[in-house]
Order: C-alpha cells, then structure tokens, then sequence
C-alpha cells in the first residue's frame, strides 16, 4: 500500500511512522510539514533513525501526494483536515483518507461546529467513525474514517457493552478519565512543562471537554436515543496511557453474571480487547506501545453502581494504531498486522 502522512511531525505523526516500519504491506511515500519543509523526519526524531532517511514535504505538493497515494493519513489539527480531504478526494476519488482528528468524527456538523467553533466545509463527506470493534462492517467500506480521540476510544469501549444490552440507567453515566503528557501534544505548553507536571495530577476542562459530545454520540447511537454524560478528564505525570474509569447505576434485576456476559458478547472475539473480568484492575503500563485495550468491572452491591475501567496507550490504540487497525480492515489484511506485538515493560 501507497501510504502519504500528511502532518507527520506531532507525536501521532511520529508513532504513525513507527508503526509502519514494520507493517509488512506498506510503503510511506509522502510525509509532510507546514513547519519544516525540507528536513530530514530522523533529525526531528532520532529514533526513527535507519528507518526513515526521508525529507518532509509540504501541502504545496498535495496534488502529487493525493495521485499517487492510496491511503493518506491526516495528523493536522482540528479545522485543517477536512480541507486536505475534501481536495485530495476531488484529485484521486479513490484515495483513502484516514483523519486522526476530529474533523470528521461526527455525523451532525452542527455539534462540531458548536464544540470545534469552526466551519465544517466538507459536510458531504460520507465519513465512517473509526472504532473498529464497533463500526468494523462500515470502516471496510469506507473512503473517509474519522479515527476517534483517545479518551473517546478508552470510555466507549468500557461502556458499549452496558449500553448496548440496557443494563445500565443512561441517565446516570460518569466518567473520570486520566491521560498522559503526550495527549497534550508537542506544541509547547506552560500546562504540560515538566515542573508544572511532575508529582502532580490536575482535572481541566470540567463540564467542556471535546471528547464529551464524541462519547455521547455514538453511546446514544448504540442505544438507540439520546444521553448525556458526566466526563471529567485529567492530566497526570506520565508519557503514555490512558485510564478511563466509568460508573453507571445498574438497572434493578441485573446479576453479576449478565454483566459478565455482556461483556463476553461484544468483545469474545476481539483481538485487541483483552477483557480482565470481574474485580480485574487495568494498568496503563500493561498496554504501553501497544494497540490493546485492557478492560475490567467491579459491581458495587452497595450502592447498585458497576465501575467499569478501560488501560489503553493513548498514541497507539487512541491513535495511530486504531488508524492502521483501520487502514488493514479496508484493504482485506488481518487486522493485526503490524500491530502483534508485546507491551514495553516495565
């Protein structure tokens, strides 16, 4: 496959690369950046040195990248990317446009317009939402995914199964999620230096985080109506994961066992989601570098609550591997390729 990365250079940018340089179908021809054209990605990240000797491009060379390309991933941020997709699905209608954004992660423009407070100019687009364990039928198909954000990808994963066979009151959703440093980008930020960071843990965005309007649309989309949620993220001093932790009021008559069950259903066969059960804690390190989502539940008879909590890496499964998870389901290849690897540990 005839790979472009177009705004290689952030931290998904990066693990992007990495990924693909041991996927044995792909071939990146293109990277590119608005910021430093013309320099070499291993002198902007060493790491990627023998693996990578080529130079960034620019958005100049879009008509170039858009031809020649089969699939071209988009790591730009909000508001960019859907013009990149809109003129290189118009140059090469057989292109397939992966976003790592958010830009085309909503079927109703108008609540990314009101969360984003940007145009949506691409509104024709036939994007599909790319949680592949849930949407993987329509990803297949799909020429534009709107890969989903990490702590989207971490809370929907721990609820769906909740939602999906009604066991819980939808109106009693709550979620507490905490991210490492690298969610918060490259970009230079008081908020996420090292000494603003280290020994700390702070919530931000209470009550207006993105993320929410992403979780409670496709939630109500598996159930079938409308919700709205609790969503309270949070920053804490390490590099990597995400760890979602989501309580919901049982509805009256659900055993333990239903809730194990439901469980089993939606995920049995589901490679990358590795379920803990019943009074299991997942850990952020246990998923490190990888693409898989670690789940457990705990049922709190006292107060009727289950507490559901999802582990994932948020650059890889919340990022740039659910987006080679993607790009393998639309071009028939098993979904683990170039994705079958052990977590870092420690």
């Amino acid at each position: 496959m005839k790979i472009s990365i177009v705004g290689a250079t952030g931290y998904t940018g990066a693990e992007l690369l990495r990924i693909l340089a041991s996927h044995p179908a792909a071939e990146v021809l293109y990277i590119t950046s608005e910021s430093q054209p013309g320099t070499g990605i291993h002198e902007i990240y060493p790491h990627l040195t023998r693996f990578y000797t080529k130079t960034l491009a620019s958005l100049a060379d879009l008509e170039k990248i858009a031809l020649e390309s089969e699939v071209i991933f988009i790591g730009l941020p909000h508001g960019h990317a859907m013009e990149v997709g809109r003129k290189a699905t118009a140059i090469n209608p057989q292109v397939k446009i992966i976003d790592l954004g958010a830009d085309y992660r909503f079927k109703n423009h108008a609540i990314y317009e009101q969360w984003y407070k940007v145009e949506h100019t691409h509104k024709e687009a036939r994007a599909v939402y790319g949680l592949t364990e849930l949407y993987r039928s329509q990803v297949k198909d799909a020429a534009i995914i709107g890969n989903p954000g990490c702590y989207t990808t971490a809370s929907i994963l721990a609820l769906a199964p909740l939602v999906k066979y009604k066991l819980v009151d939808l109106k009693s959703l709550i979620i507490d999620a905490k991210s490492g440093v690298s969610g918060a980008g490259r970009g230079l930020s008081l908020g996420s230096h090292f000494t603003e960071v280290f020994e700390s843990v702070k919530a931000y965005n209470v009550a207006g985080h993105r993320h929410t309007p992403e979780i409670e649309a496709v939630l109500g989309e598996i159930a079938g109506q409308e919700l709205v949620i609790n969503f309270t993220p949070h920053l804490i001093p390490v590099a990597r994961g995400i760890l979602s932790t989501c309580y919901a009021n049982l509805k009256d008559g659900v055993s333990p066992e239903a809730v194990d069950e439901a469980y089993r259903a939606a995920y049995s066969g589901e490679y990358f989601i590795r379920l803990l059960g019943r009074g299991a804690y997942p850990v952020t390190k246990n998923t490190r570098g990888t693409n898989f989502c670690d789940i457990g539940w705990h049922i709190d008879n006292r107060t009727g609550r289950i507490i559901a909590i999802a582990a994932i890496d948020n650059l890889v499964k919340g990022a740039a591997g659910q987006a080679v998870q993607n790009m393998n389901v639309i071009f028939n290849l098993d979904e683990k390729t170039g994705l079958d690897y052990a977590p870092l540990y420690p």
